[in-house]
């Protein structure tokens, strides 16, 4: 069932329950992430990846950039990136 809300008298939001059905927030995107490529955590994204949404974790270490993907439903990592300069 499709619930509108209304934000200062604008467009409605459509929710649905669709982001609480989720089991991984992003503060354990960013955990699962660290546990594998230990550093600074520049930034954190949700979006799409081959139909499945996932978390983009970037995390900055000495040796450069780096890009994590994890599956938002299941947390399971997708893939490791290093991303080029």
């Amino acid at each position: 069932m499709l619930k509108y809300y209304y934000r200062n008298n604008s467009f409605p939001v459509i929710w649905d329950n669709y982001w609480g059905s989720y089991r991984v927030n992003s503060e354990m995107a960013i955990q699962i992430a660290l546990q594998q490529i230990p550093g600074k955590v520049v930034k954190v994204e949700l979006d799409y990846e081959d139909g499945v949404l996932v978390y983009e974790v970037y995390i900055l270490t000495t040796y450069g950039l780096y890009e994590v993907k994890i599956n938002a439903n299941t947390g399971q990592i997708f893939e490791i990136e290093k991303e080029d300069d």
